[in-house]
């Protein structure tokens, strides 16, 4: 089976759709199939297009067996709605450059953004006549209305139009979690039988190394996208509590839209026990981080669509078998009770969510238990072998149709 792949972040782009598109191509690969993969030079998060890419509409790559088209985005960074935007809609127009130069496929992931990649697989199952797979990393537009980002009802009913429109027309979708498909499901009367849940796993599993080195410092730890579907506002509030234990540091790191007003509130609040860290590393120095934090922090922000999702932090945060403190009222919750992996709290629930770290803090055969669970859970269920035989198997019963 020859798989279409239509993702505008793709490695070495950063983040969690460039994560989720990777290790179901991966899965794939790993089962026999053919993938070709249509994508966006690299660009996220930074915004800075490689030199050997600049004044080209598009470029045609080998990644091992599979082959990468990569096409034309502009070099702007990734820091406000507009520019991201202008990014997803470049991306639209630039991926069917690609048409001359796609052999004969059987089938088409539409990977991510999700709303905007659509529309560009629905010009190429329109000319090759082959059967869509909807991938969901995001409930959009429902994001943007819980932002305030949409003002207008006739906006709204054209949003939801393109919306509903990309969930009737393919032949199955692949959220990521299971609140995404009963959004999905309910609001815009999708079959559930046709929406089909893959998370989105994890590249690979270390082997756990129990052994503890001496430490001065008790690191908590957010790694990702400083952006408004987390409530970094908690993490403060917690801090401030948490002050008359000096072992105990939080660590934010990331990029985004929100990373001028965190450093901002951190100075405004004297939070000595905060360090925020917005240079891009290299997955080599990434993984060293990680390794290095002693409970990852996931304070999702009160916004229902945000919350039915699971973001790709969580299992990453599995695989290194550290606990996890969770804030949430949704999906993230849920999952983190179910595989008990981490302690949740409440939203807006300072003081529970400081007590839960200083308990983690205090009970290091709790932390360790904690930490082996999630790790264990990842290793067993969310490798992206794993996660792409899943993904696998259900593309081949629609081509198969």
């Amino acid at each position: 089976m020859h798989v279409l792949t239509i993702a505008q972040y793709f490695p070495p782009d950063m983040g969690g759709g460039s994560t989720r598109a990777s290790n179901v191509v991966k899965g794939l690969l790993n089962k026999g199939c053919r993938v070709t993969a249509i994508c966006a030079f690299p660009h996220y998060p930074h915004g800075k297009v490689p030199t050997k890419y600049r004044g080209k509409l598009i470029v045609c790559e080998r990644a091992g067996d599979m082959k990468v088209l990569r096409v034309y985005v502009p070099s702007i960074p990734h820091s406000s709605i507009a520019n991201r935007v202008i990014l997803h809609v470049c991306f639209i127009v630039s991926s069917l450059f690609a048409l001359p130069f796609v052999e004969n496929f059987d089938i088409i992931w539409a990977a991510n953004p999700n709303l905007f990649c659509f529309y560009s697989a629905l010009v190429y199952a329109f000319i090759k006549q082959k059967p869509i797979v909807r991938n969901v990393d995001d409930l959009w537009p429902e994001v943007f209305y819980e932002l305030g980002l949409v003002k207008t009802g006739l906006m709204r009913m054209l949003l939801d139009f393109l919306a509903w429109l990309s969930y009737v027309l393919p032949a199955a979708i692949t959220p990521i979690s299971t609140g995404y498909k009963r959004r999905i499901v309910e609001k815009y009367g999708v079959r559930a039988q046709r929406v089909h849940v893959v998370e989105v796993g994890v590249d690979s599993v270390e082997p756990l190394d129990r052994s503890e080195n001496e430490k001065n410092q008790f690191v908590v730890l957010y790694s990702g996208v400083l952006g408004y579907g987390y409530d970094f506002d908690i993490v403060f509030d917690a801090a401030r509590l948490l002050e008359k234990y000096e072992n105990i540091v939080f660590v934010i790191r990331g990029v985004g839209e929100l990373a001028v007003e965190l450093r901002k509130r951190i100075r405004e609040l004297n939070l000595g026990n905060v360090v925020l860290d917005t240079q891009f590393l290299t997955p080599e120095k990434l993984s060293a981080l990680l390794d290095s934090a002693d409970a990852f922090l996931l304070p999702m922000a009160s916004l229902g669509v945000v919350d039915e999702g699971l973001p790709t932090k969580v299992f990453e945060y599995q695989a290194y078998g550290k606990p996890i403190v969770c804030v949430s009222g949704g999906e993230p919750a849920r999952y983190i009770d179910a595989t008990r992996s981490g302690l949740v709290v409440n939203p807006e629930d300072a003081y529970g969510f400081a007590e839960a770290i200083v308990r983690i803090y205090e009970d290091r055969n709790l932390a360790a238990r904690l930490g082996w669970n999630g790790w264990r859970y990842v290793s067993e269920n969310l490798t992206a072998e794993k996660v792409g035989a899943r993904m696998c198997r259900l593309l081949t019963s629609i081509e198969s149709r």
